[in-house]
């Protein structure tokens, strides 16, 4: 029986990645779950350089398989203890609604959505045996405002910021916290290739084409200023240790701000201000 266990789903890249190795340094042992386990090279050669390669284990899981998940859920139960899950694992849909196949819809929600709760459902009853566990779900600041060219990736975003408010309010009487980050901009991998564009959008043709040039531009516009995605880990590892409390995290340049104007606002200024930008 370890002391602590941490499982990080999307542990491949970017906030995964980095977190695995923040919780392992922390004393988790952590199970480091990705898609294709011929990406953990980075992964093992960070944890060796840090001294922690001991304290993570690789395993495959696919979040859009039943397979997979049954898989992993059979893993689980053989371990026998969970006490940290961080739901990662995710990638951004973009392009505009008139241009996106609808399955380009499911696609993103079966990775974003449905693939993290089939995860969360494995781990919830060994979680409410132990009567402890922490539970955090990798949101966005797109989950709580719309961003034109984002559609896909935003629907995502807001329904998990719905799921995690009910499954708080389920699980706080079994001592089980649930919490969600919700990240600006950052220097990860999701605005490059984590980022899946509808092809039409980026088709001169396009009636949105202007558009989505503009929005692009933003984003490389703004990339001098993202943030350091050690924040992220080190804020998911702080919250694992349990010296947090809160439910919402909003982390990032702006994001706080952002989070007060839309409670406090009326759309239609939030509007204004946000279509002037891309004017």
């Amino acid at each position: 029986m370890f002391n602590k266990i941490a499982i990080v789903t999307g542990a491949s890249s970017g906030f995964g990645l980095l977190s695995a190795i923040k919780l392992a340094e922390s004393g988790f042992y952590v199970i480091a779950a990705m898609r294709n386990l011929q990406k953990k090279e980075h992964l093992q050669s960070l944890a060796k350089e840090k001294g922690v390669e001991k304290q993570i284990q690789y395993h495959q899981l696919d979040v859009c398989s039943e397979t997979s998940i049954h898989q992993f859920g059979l893993f689980l139960d053989e371990l026998g203890q969970v006490d940290v899950l961080l739901n990662n694992a995710g990638y951004a849909g973009a392009g505009f609604v008139e241009e996106i196949p609808i399955e380009q819809y499911r696609e993103q929600f079966e990775t974003n959505f449905f693939g993290l709760i089939a995860v969360t459902q494995k781990v919830i009853p060994i979680m409410r045996k132990q009567k402890n566990g922490t539970i955090i779900n990798m949101s966005s600041i797109s989950g709580l405002i719309g961003f034109p060219g984002l559609s896909p990736y935003v629907s995502s975003k807001f329904a998990l910021e719905g799921f995690s408010e009910s499954l708080r309010l389920e699980l706080k009487p079994f001592g089980i916290d649930v919490y969600v980050i919700e990240p600006g901009s950052y220097k990860t991998n999701i605005w490059t290739t984590g980022k899946k564009v509808a092809e039409q959008s980026l088709n001169r043709s396009s009636p949105y084409f202007s558009y989505m040039m503009k929005i692009e531009e933003q984003v490389e516009a703004g990339k001098k200023s993202f943030g350091n995605p050690e924040e992220i880990a080190s804020l998911i590892t702080t919250i694992a240790l349990k010296k947090k409390k809160q439910f919402r995290f909003p982390i990032g340049k702006g994001t706080k701000m952002m989070a007060r104007l839309k409670k406090l606002l009326p759309w239609s200024k939030i509007e204004k201000e946000i279509l002037k930008r891309l004017g």
